[in-house]
């Protein structure tokens, strides 16, 4: 076959969003299925968030795991089975006729949703070794997210109401067997070592229970009540083996997480931001959701609507802006200047009204946090990448999305908590903490290494990667 090499490249891409946009996708509309699903299958409230916590707890557990598979078998490997198994789990979701099942198949769907998206990122790294090729690659991974996220508020009520929630389920399948059949077709196969190389068998029993038993503390901590006995015992047991796992690669030979990969100041600073950011942001889109239909009395139809407007803002950013700021002024810059904008547009809630609400005066400053998402996004991705050795590319994108998953748990859980205080008041509480979380994350990020502009480094020095210069 004489496809021309950047055209396969890119087509490759096009598969690895492909099977992104259904996983990101699941989650958006799913969400609004949740009120039919609990009424057709009488499922109680605690029953109901199981629904949502199982994928979450499959998902964040096993990423890190996942990755480091891709690095050890190839990533092709690990990607295809993770799609082939998410969309199976798919099917049975839709076919669910209790909570039981249908908890147990959420639970599959997240594990596979992690093997295709924890090395997903390492699939476009080793893709796109020009650093201005990657930035462009990753805006359309940017966008990529935002699409699905902004598509699925809508796609998820018009299945709904016209099919029944089983279809938000069985919609996967016409993507996932696209996905498939494209992936056999345009990825490259990238044979791994072997297990033998960096299996790590008890590393990955540590590491997955750890991060499963802290996502569950973490999801369960707002309802139970963060100092109930079991939300303790559970973040204690999940410290521990977590500390274990500490502990084994310090000692292993073969390490799952070699240490030397958090000891990297880029890596271990582009981390820390991500796990802050997705805190403040992912429970700011939650809190506003519950704010405009609890005070402000909108339907779920309004609300989405509401809503599309900064999902539409996130994807035009990481698509036609992110990558050009990146070339022109570097990642820390961008990522800087990203989350300042963020940090801004969610302060400016906090004068949210209990009364009447002035959507254009009110909501639409959230714009800003959208374009400042669109920038930080996309740079800290590259920054969280830009230490991949080619044996780690799909450690490292495990690592960042476990970040982001574990941030996210964390920021609705603690946010949602802090918004169930006495009218507005406690929204406005919710929405200074995200404030504070990003300042914070700001603050850490002015501490990554100095760089060159991508443009400017290609022009002295050729093609590379952007020089870092620590100091």
């Amino acid at each position: 076959m004489s496809e021309n090499p950047s055209r396969a490249r890119w087509s490759a891409l096009a598969v690895v969003c492909a099977g992104m946009l259904m996983v990101i996708l699941d989650g958006s509309i799913t969400t609004v299925a949740l009120p039919a699903i609990q009424a057709d299958l009488r499922i109680g409230p605690a029953g109901l968030a199981w629904v949502v916590d199982a994928y979450v707890i499959a998902f964040a557990g096993l990423l890190l795991l996942a990755g480091r598979l891709g690095d050890l078998l190839g990533r092709r490997r690990v990607y295809l089975a993770g799609i082939a198994g998410f969309t199976a789990a798919s099917v049975l979701c839709g076919l669910a006729t209790g909570a039981g099942t249908l908890v147990a198949a959420r639970f599959l769907q997240g594990a596979g949703g992690a093997m295709a998206s924890a090395v997903g990122l390492g699939m476009v790294v080793a893709l796109f070794p020009d650093p201005a090729e990657r930035a462009r690659a990753f805006g359309a991974v940017g966008f990529t997210g935002a699409a699905g996220a902004s598509l699925g508020q809508v796609l998820g009520g018009v299945l709904t109401a016209g099919l029944g929630w089983h279809w938000i389920f069985f919609i996967n399948l016409p993507i996932g067997a696209a996905a498939l059949l494209a992936g056999r077709r345009l990825l490259a196969d990238d044979r791994g070592p072997g297990l033998r190389a960096g299996a790590d068998a008890p590393g990955a029993v540590l590491v997955t229970g750890g991060l499963m038993l802290g996502v569950y503390a973490i999801v369960e901590g707002g309802p139970a009540g963060w100092a109930a006995a079991r939300t303790l015992a559970t973040g204690a047991a999940a410290l521990l083996l977590l500390a274990g796992f500490v502990l084994r690669q310090a000692r292993a030979a073969t390490p799952l997480l070699p240490l030397r990969v958090l000891a990297r100041r880029t890596t271990a600073l582009a981390n820390a931001v991500q796990l802050l950011m997705l805190a403040a942001l992912f429970g700011f889109q939650v809190l506003l959701a519950l704010y405009l239909q609890n005070v402000q009395h909108y339907s779920a139809l309004a609300t989405g609507l509401a809503m599309l407007p900064a999902a539409l803002v996130i994807a035009a950013v990481s698509l036609l802006l992110a990558a050009r700021a990146i070339a022109r002024f570097g990642e820390r810059r961008t990522l800087l200047l990203g989350l300042a904008l963020l940090t801004v547009g969610i302060a400016l809630l906090v004068r949210l009204p209990a009364g009447h609400l002035d959507y254009a005066r009110d909501v639409l400053p959230t714009l800003l946090s959208a374009a400042g998402f669109g920038l930080a996004a996309t740079a800290l991705t590259a920054l969280g990448l830009a230490d991949a050795r080619p044996e780690d590319a799909g450690l490292l994108s495990g690592l960042l999305n476990t970040t982001q998953q574990v941030g996210a748990a964390l920021g609705v859980a603690v946010l949602t908590a802090l918004a169930g205080g006495p009218g507005v008041t406690g929204y406005r509480l919710a929405f200074g903490t995200g404030a504070a979380l990003l300042l914070t994350a700001l603050l850490l990020a002015l501490a990554l290494p100095r760089q060159r502009p991508a443009g400017a480094a290609t022009a002295a020095d050729g093609a590379g990667p952007p020089v870092l210069v620590h100091g």
